[in-house]
């Protein structure tokens, strides 16, 4: 210890002597070290940290699996009532399973009406999760049964925001939807599933809504007993399944059953991309690693004949090793320490822009483990970027090294040999890296470009979260939302305006449908499509065109005679050979009126804009949606409005919301966005992969600059004689040129070879992150290299400039 004290004093004080390069090298280790530090706090919270749940390990959730003739391709598909029911009767393999949903509930009584979204939870739900109210407690067995479910369960956000953290809410009354409820607890921080859940309340199902097996509206949680595998719950479930295939033919026909972990579920989407994200780094962290270590070398080349001095008196090779890696460790803990200071900054700014798209980002932080990985990281790196040059100056002979003068030797060819190599290296990693960002900026570009079936132009979209009960039938909520869009259209600046369910792209109910003319099935076995409820004046509000008959009109009324709207493929789907006009349906859910189609639009984008999953579609006049099959009390559903403007949109947001209020001042109006805007935010998780991929890739780009220039210049000072020489043997500054020029290309080449090679070995990788775009995407190669191959010629010029000025009798008076 007393001799690596002594070393690192040592290597300090030469520090401070060169400061320039001092900083330069403490500059490129923060930037690697903090961009990995940065990654590694996320991929901790998100990946490596436990989950919040007791014995989380044993936690799960339960999946239907559809049948494959109605949704092809799809492995799972949400669970319905009356299966649930009995999967918690018939299995074995589960202490608990619990039941859950989603709701929409108006917040009134306090000013300003709000929206806020809520889980309907079955009494099990907190003790499959083993989560504790931090204050009150959670719901009571009899809290289940209709009538007496008026209580509700705070998330510690909505606490937070809403109640100032006090205490003392518990007790307290909040009106839902009209209705006062009880605050009969308060969740602590770790609770956060369902995700979108702002608060609980009881699910409180009738017999015959309990006992609908056709209908999937809930999702499925369970804890498994103890010594219980997933695989055998999986085994258990099929079981289950089949059994039910063959009690209820009509319903569960076809479908099963999938179980995964919880872990899997929260984290499992999000994984691919941050182990691509932390790959990343490494390698622009090898790229600083090759950097400094470049840096170094040159530096101690210079110090050759010290260390042959050294050598001479008695030092051994590993005393040498130990006193030049004290130089670059004491770099890369000062670059470890300023790549804090970035890596805080850097997830401050994650957390800014991506809060909502990742999983426990509440986790993410500069905590014990993420402080400890950056210290181990500075003392690897340290010794990576050190160790190469100290193997290099110890290995010549001491006698030749003692001897040597200031020209070219042998042991100086074996330094710019490895310099080189070092370089071959950094063009290689910041091709794949490039590589990498470039097939996510195609994927993007193609992604954005992708024609959705509807102008996203000038369209000001927002959510009315009307009252579930505030209207008694369809009738009354279709006149509410008639007087609302009649204000809306008599705006200035309102070119049309009309309402829909669910806006595209983020999927929404998909149902079955016996279609006049086709053989009668069971339920189960029926075809399913995309149903969206909408009003007049939305397909013209969205520019969906319209290809036969007609739109859905103000005249399609309660006691009018059922119609529904079909999109192109729909109508390809059922009448491949002729006019789907005039033909009848009925809806599976609705079997009371056979439905009219009067009309075909033109296919809309529904589930993704990388998804061709509902693209067959129906759309029905919002007053003709009363009935159902088992769905007991109609309710009113919330809307989206589109409204089509000739002036920028967002200048009518105040209008808008106004209009909505004139009609009933206690409905909420949130989501306030432009469809453009809207349609952006679908994009946010590819958006997110290729903006950091970008960074890095940028990163290694400007670190691969650094090293080629230092190289070079490096070269250009040490071969002054040469150079020289071969001007005063009349030699052009052309001649000059080229030659130096040429020695920084050759790396690149080799490092472009070898770049691609891996490139193409570890395609497979992004391939599922990209759209439209293969691994092994011509233009993005040829881009890539194109670039490296113009950035590695900037990066020769200035050297290979300060070459041709050369004066050969400064040079060899000098010598």
């Amino acid at each position: 210890m007393s001799a690596l004290m002594q070393d690192l004093r040592f290597a300090f004080r030469l520090l401070l002597k060169s400061p320039g390069f001092a900083l330069m090298a403490i500059i490129i280790m923060a930037l690697g070290i903090g961009a990995n530090t940065a990654i590694f706090s996320i991929v901790h919270a998100v990946l490596l940290q436990p989950l919040p749940f007791h014995d989380v390990d044993r936690l799960v959730q339960v999946w239907h699996t559809p049948p494959q003739t109605s949704f092809p391709g799809m492995t799972r598909f949400s669970v319905s009532a009356g299966n649930f029911f009995d999967w918690q009767k018939q299995n074995h393999v589960f202490e608990q399973m619990a039941l859950y949903s989603g709701a929409g509930f108006d917040i009134t009584g306090t000013g300003k009406p709000e929206a806020v979204t809520a889980s309907t939870v079955s009494p099990e739900f907190f003790s499959v999760f083993g989560i504790q109210p931090l204050h009150g407690r959670v719901f009571l067995p009899e809290e289940s049964q209709s009538g007496r479910n008026k209580v509700v369960v705070l998330s510690y956000k909505f606490w937070q925001a809403h109640y100032g953290s006090d205490a003392g809410v518990v007790g307290r009354s909040i009106n839902l939807d009209g209705d006062p409820y009880t605050i009969v607890g308060v969740m602590g921080p770790a609770m956060t599933q369902p995700g979108f859940a702002q608060m609980w309340v009881p699910l409180a199902l009738t017999p015959t809504e309990a006992a609908v097996r056709g209908e999937h509206h809930f999702l499925t949680a369970g804890r498994l007993k103890a010594g219980v595998t997933v695989q055998q719950a999986q085994a258990e479930m099929n079981t289950i399944s089949q059994r039910l295939e063959r009690a209820y033919p009509d319903d569960d026909k076809g479908w099963g059953a999938v179980v995964n972990s919880m872990r899997e579920e929260i984290v499992g989407n999000v994984r691919p991309a941050l182990l691509m994200m932390l790959g990343a780094v490494a390698f622009v962290l090898l790229i600083a690693c090759a950097n400094v270590a470049n840096l170094v070398l040159a530096r101690t080349f210079a110090r050759r004949k010290e260390i042959a001095i050294r050598a001479a008196m008695g030092a051994s090779r590993p005393r040498i090793i130990q006193q030049l890696l004290g130089e670059t460790l004491i770099i890369s803990l000062c670059g470890g320490a300023l790549g804090l200071v970035a890596a805080h900054f850097g997830i401050e700014l994650l957390l800014k822009f991506f809060a909502d798209k990742l999983p426990r980002m509440n986790e993410i932080g500069l905590s014990g483990p993420v402080l400890a990985f950056t210290l181990a990281l500075s003392v690897v790196t340290g010794i990576l970027s050190g160790l190469i040059p100290a193997l290099s100056m110890t290995r010549g002979d001491v006698n030749d090294a003692l001897k040597q003068g200031l020209g070219r030797t042998d042991a100086d060819s074996g330094s710019s040999r490895t310099r080189s190599a070092l370089v071959v290296v950094e063009v290689a990693l910041s091709l794949v890296l490039l590589v990498g960002a470039g097939l996510m900026i195609r994927s993007l570009w193609k992604l954005q470009n992708i024609d959705p079936g509807f102008d996203v132009h000038n369209v000001l979209t927002m959510h009315v979260q009307v009252n579930r009960k505030q209207f008694t039938d369809a009738t009354q909520e279709a006149q509410f939302f008639d007087q609302v869009l009649q204000r809306v259209r008599s705006l200035p600046g309102v070119e049309s305006a009309g309402a829909v369910d669910n806006l595209p792209l983020t999927g929404g109910s998909n149902q079955p449908v016996a279609v006049e003319g086709h053989a009668a099935v069971a339920m189960s076995e029926q075809p399913e499509v995309s149903v969206r409820v909408a009003t007049a004046g939305y397909f013209k509000a969205t520019h969906i065109p319209l290809l036969e008959g007609r739109e859905i009109s103000p005249d399609d009324r309660a006691g009018s005679a059922p119609v529904v709207v079909i999109s192109q493929s729909m109508a390809k789907q059922f009448w491949p050979d002729g006019n789907a006009v005039g033909h009848h349906l009925k809806l599976s859910f609705y079997p009371d009126k056979d439905r009219e189609i009067v009309g075909v639009v033109g296919d809309v984008k529904q589930a993704g804009l990388d998804s061709s999953a509902g693209i067959a579609t129906l759309y029905w006049p919002l007053a003709q949606t009363e009935g159902g099959r088992g769905l007991g009390t109609w309710v009113s559903r919330p809307l989206f409005l589109a409204v089509r403007t000739a002036v920028p949109p967002h200048s009518l947001d105040t209008a808008v919301t106004e209009a909505v209020h004139q009609s009933n001042k206690d409905v909420p109006v949130d989501n306030v966005l432009t469809l453009e805007e809207f349609v952006g935010q679908t994009l946010t998780q590819p958006s997110f992969n290729m903006q950091l991929l970008a960074i890095f890739g940028l990163l290694a780009l400007v670190l691969c600059t650094v090293g080629i220039y230092s190289v070079l210049a490096y070269s250009v000072r040490r071969g002054m004689k040469e150079i020289g020489l071969r001007i005063a043997f009349g030699a052009t500054k052309a001649d000059v040129l080229r030659v130096v020029v040429a020695q920084g290309m050759k790396p690149t080449i080799v490092g472009i070879a070898l770049g691609l090679v891996a490139a193409f070995a570890l395609g497979r990788l992004v391939t599922s992150m990209v759209y439209g775009v293969s691994s092994r995407d011509a233009l993005t190669l040829v881009a890539v290299t194109a670039l490296l191959l113009l950035v590695s010629f900037a990066a020769s010029l200035s050297p290979a400039l300060r070459a041709t000025r050369i004066s050969p009798l400064a040079v060899l008076r000098d010598e």
